[in-house]
C-alpha cells in the first residue's frame, strides 16, 4: 500500500515533451519508444549536448539534445537514468513538482558500497526520493534489458502485451507513470511503495527473467502482468 504523499502529487498529462536525463542504453531505448509514440524528447547526458548529435540524428526531428537542466525543465514526466552514485549531483530545483521515473539500480562494483543499501534499511529509489524531495519519484524500467525494452513494446490490448513493475510513494505519480508506459507500449504492475522496490532489483526473480526467452535474459519474450506479479511475490531479501 502506498503511503500518503509528502511531496507534490503531479497529475498532469503525459503529453510531450518528455525529458530524459541520461543517454545510455535505457535512456536511449526510452527515447526511441517515446519518439515512436509521437512524443517530443529532450535528452541530456553528463558530457554535453554536442556529444548526442548522432543519437539525436538517429531519433529524428522529434528529439533534441540539451543540458540536464533543460531536460529537467522540458516536461512533466522526467526519466532519470544515471548511475546511483551520480544522483546526488542532480539539481533538485528544476525537477520540483514533477514525476521522476528512476530507472536505476544499486551496483556496488560501480557505485561503491552504501551501508544503508547493503543492510536493507532503505532502497536506492528511496535515496533518490530523499534527494529529490520536491519531486514524486517512481521506480520504473529498471528490471528489463534495454534491447528487450525496445522490442517488446506492443499496442494497448495486444495479446502479447508486456508489463513492467512500478513503485512509488505517490499514487497520483504512479498513475501518471502508468499512462506514460501505456503510451510507450507497456502495461504496469503496481509493486507498492519505494520501500518495496528492492523486489525488482538485481538478483531477484523479476529482474530480467519475466522477459527472458530461455536462460539468457538478453533474449526477449513477452512478460505478461501475471508473470511479473508472481516474480515480485517470490523475491527474498
Amino acid at each position: 500500500m502506498s503511503t500518503a504523499p509528502t511531496s507534490p502529487s503531479p497529475t498532469a498529462s503525459t503529453a510531450s515533451p518528455v525529458g530524459i536525463i541520461g543517454a545510455g542504453r535505457i535512456g536511449s531505448a526510452v527515447a526511441q519508444l517515446a519518439v515512436d509514440a509521437g512524443l517530443d524528447v529532450v535528452i541530456a547526458n553528463s558530457r554535453g549536448p554536442e556529444t548526442l548529435a548522432d543519437l539525436v540524428a538517429e531519433l529524428g526531428p522529434k528529439a533534441r539534445a540539451a543540458t540536464a537542466t533543460e531536460a529537467a525543465q522540458a516536461g512533466h514526466v522526467i526519466v532519470l537514468t544515471i548511475p546511483l552514485k551520480a544522483t546526488t549531483d542532480v539539481d533538485p530545483a528544476p525537477l520540483a513538482g514533477k514525476v521522476v521515473l528512476d530507472t536505476g539500480n544499486y551496483y556496488p562494483q560501480r557505485d561503491g558500497q552504501v551501508a544503508a543499501l547493503d543492510d536493507g534499511s532503505t532502497t536506492s529509489s528511496a535515496l533518490t526520493q530523499q534527494h529529490l524531495a520536491g519531486s514524486a519519484v517512481v521506480k520504473a524500467f529498471n528490471n528489463i534489458y534495454s534491447e528487450s525494452l525496445r522490442s517488446l513494446a506492443r499496442p494497448t490490448g495486444d495479446a502479447e502485451r508486456t508489463a513492467l513493475p512500478v513503485f512509488g510513494d505517490d499514487d497520483a505519480a504512479k498513475a501518471t507513470a502508468a499512462r506514460f508506459l501505456d503510451t510507450l507500449g507497456y502495461d504496469v504492475v503496481d509493486g507498492g511503495d519505494l520501500a518495496e522496490s528492492w523486489r525488482s532489483e538485481p538478483g531477484r526473480p523479476a529482474y530480467g527473467w519475466p522477459y527472458a526467452d530461455g536462460e539468457d535474459f538478453t533474449t526477449a519474450k513477452p512478460g505478461p502482468a501475471d508473470a511479473v506479479r508472481e516474480a515480485l511475490a517470490r523475491a527474498q531479501r
